[in-house]
């Protein structure tokens, strides 16, 4: 372990890291030193792809197909990854989805769908990696922790969304479920934080910033004039997966230009 690469002969897998924010999160902590496990649901290629820029830069990888909200198919992911590697010390639960809809006409299937991936998913993934952590136990020679988790959320954790009551409700149960397990699990030299990403350049949102038009409507709600890259939150995740953030537990970094300092009170309102 060096500062330049933190996380070596550490094991993470991402979920949801075949593109956008999963991506940037894998690639950073690939670069810090850390044998990466891509989970993707659908896109192989995506996946192959994230596997093979990791590989390019000297560091190892596998792609691990998983849909995280199907039981069966996480409990397969982290036998895959731990007969691979020998074991995960970085869960970053950031796989995600959206279906919108106003909430009269929102269906069952659209909140089920999004409750499974973004907070039963992710209740999952974090379910098996602290059995890992536990399993392995505590070596001072991998880390200052035991373990550490990494929840994907999103400025929506605490900022209304009309038009997506599922996902903001996803987000901030995601919330709850990070600070008790970090209430939880502390003791046991277990760290779990998340990060909250305001606007990023991905393909789920791109409507909202490929045109200079919906960028220019966008940036008034961020304060800091610009719209987020995957390797913003990249960065965020290698510190909170780091030594460097040791004393850090139970804590939602957010990353979002200032979209949380309501930008539309700059004028007095």
């Amino acid at each position: 372990m060096t500062k330049d690469t933190p996380l070596k002969d550490q094991v993470a897998l991402v979920t949801g890291s075949s593109s956008g924010i999963g991506e940037g999160i894998a690639l950073a902590l690939a670069a810090s030193g850390a044998s990466v496990v891509v989970n993707y649901a659908s896109s192989k290629e995506g996946a192959e792809r994230v596997v093979q820029k990791i590989r390019d830069t000297g560091s190892e990888a596998i792609a691990i197909r998983a849909d995280v909200s199907d039981e069966e198919q996480v409990l397969e992911m982290f036998s895959k990854t731990i007969d691979h590697f020998g074991t995960v010390d970085v869960l970053v639960n950031n796989a995600g989805i959206q279906k919108d809809s106003e909430f009269i006409d929102m269906t069952i299937e659209q909140w089920d769908r999004v409750m499974g991936v973004n907070l039963r998913g992710a209740f999952l993934c974090a379910r098996e990696a602290v059995k890992e952590f536990i399993r392995r136990g505590f070596d001072p020679l991998r880390s200052k922790a035991m373990g550490k988790i990494i929840f994907v959320s999103s400025v929506h954790e605490v900022i209304p969304w009309a038009g997506h009551v599922n996902y903001a409700a996803s987000k901030g149960g995601i919330m709850l479920l990070m600070k008790s397990l970090a209430q939880e699990l502390a003791p046991q030299k277990i760290r779990v934080n998340s990060i909250g990403p305001g606007a990023i350049k991905t393909n789920i949102n791109r409507s909202a910033w490929d045109t200079p038009e919906a960028e220019a409507k966008l940036l008034k709600l961020i304060p800091y004039k610009r719209v987020g890259e995957p390797a913003d939150i990249g960065s965020v995740a290698v510190w909170l997966a780091s030594d460097e953030s040791d004393y850090l537990t139970g804590t939602t970094i957010y990353a979002d230009g200032g979209m949380l300092l309501y930008p539309g009170f700059a004028t007095g309102g």
